[in-house]
């Protein structure tokens, strides 16, 4: 009959969703170091329910299943470990198990480290073990110890991303769903409001009308602008594509979706590189980053564009140049946090330059900006090539 202990660790064992899939890498390296450091020829990483041993990472055998009552490591589950064995034959808790007896095996040495989850719950073991009798010394019984803890972080680490990955999912549906919720009424005031507009045009005296008008919907516009950015935000924790994504050809979709802000803006651009990455996401990068140019213009001279690239030792280096109003050197660093605008900046979201962040270095890059020579701000960043 299962305890209380039995079901908390079946619990936690289920949550890291091991024992109906193939042996992960990881968890196989972990047990071949552990045999080469303890000198043995057979390891392996037992996780223990209220029936059964699952051995689901193995070297140097054929990782299985067998009863409870038949594991050796279920038998010492409350013990304190590290566990060394000398020689499991002639060991009162050992002597007679199927493991040691012939009946299974003819097991001989074994040590063992009890795996402990961060709530405290004993899912199983990492064992080593060989048909002749042995010891280990000071420093392999602590490497024993040591690898039983980056097991659980191992385990961890996979529950917290496909937790976050979930999450990510939920995030993702759950802005898809506002942004149609929001973005339908939105679109009958805008058209209402432009009806409005086109029939106070036939009349006299309703300028004042008209110019409120005209206010209104292009506050409705800046409304459904921010809420797509906001859904491009969301999207960006879900799954990333890798594949070629040839530069050349986003920033050709970019700068037509752009046609308008940047209408008359002299454009000088270096051939792009083809990169491996999520062409959805590199393409945001560039909308974002010219967007904000034409945004942030200088009042006293025209908007000039400059898109280059190089290739560093393993990576490309792409820079966005302006001349606009820049950005001072102290706040460089802070524009990139989700939210955050500079003093007077009432154009921008705040998420355009985190977006860039967070797809760069989603594609293991990195991002900075400099000044422009003569005025203005420099993006750079850096891809992998």
């Amino acid at each position: 009959m299962s305890t209380t202990e039995d079901r908390r660790r079946v619990r936690s064992i289920e949550q890291y969703d091991l024992l109906e899939h193939p042996p992960r890498l990881e968890l196989l390296a972990v047990v071949e170091l552990a045999a080469k450091i303890c000198g043995t020829p057979m390891a392996t990483i037992n996780l223990i329910t209220d029936t059964e041993q699952h051995q689901v990472a193995a070297y140097g055998f054929d990782g299985s299943i067998c009863r409870r009552e038949d594991s050796m490591c279920a038998a010492v589950l409350d013990e304190d470990t590290p566990l060394v064995v000398p020689d499991a034959s002639r060991d009162p808790r050992f002597h007679d198990n199927p493991f040691v007896s012939g009946v299974i095996g003819n097991v001989r040495f074994y040590a063992s480290h009890k795996l402990t989850t961060l709530d405290g719950v004993v899912i199983g073991t990492l064992c080593v073990f060989d048909e002749v009798p042995r010891d280990l010394d000071a420093s392999q019984v602590e490497a024993l110890r040591t690898l039983a803890e980056r097991i659980v972080d191992v385990l961890e680490l996979t529950l917290r991303s496909r937790e976050l990955a979930a999450s990510n999912e939920r995030l993702t549906s759950f802005a898809g769903r506002v942004s149609h919720d929001l973005k339908t009424p939105l679109a009958g005031v805008s058209m209402s409001l432009e009806l409005l507009r086109d029939e106070l045009a036939d009349r006299d005296g309703v300028e004042d009308a008209s110019w409120l008008l005209d206010r209104a919907i292009s506050s409705s516009e800046r409304m459904a602008a921010l809420i797509d950015e906001v859904l491009v935000y969301a999207s960006l924790g879900g799954r990333m594509g890798a594949g070629p994504v040839a530069l050349d050809s986003l920033l050709d979709q970019v700068l037509a979706d752009l046609a308008a802000p940047l209408a008359g803006v002299a454009v000088v651009r270096d051939p792009l590189p083809v990169v491996v990455g999520d062409a959805v996401q590199l393409r945001s990068v560039l909308q974002n980053l010219l967007d904000n140019a034409a945004k942030y213009r200088h009042p006293d001279r025209p908007l000039t564009l400059a898109v280059t690239s190089r290739e560093l030792d393993d990576r490309w280096r792409i820079e966005i140049a302006d001349n606009g109003v820049g950005i001072p050197e102290g706040e460089r660093e802070r524009v990139f946090a989700p939210r955050v605008r500079l003093t007077g900046d009432d154009l921008g979201s705040g998420i355009g330059l985190d977006t860039v962040r967070r797809v760069v270095q989603a594609h293991g890059g990195s991002v900075g900006i400099v000044a422009t020579p003569g005025g203005g701000t420099t993006v750079w960043l850096e891809l992998a090539t």
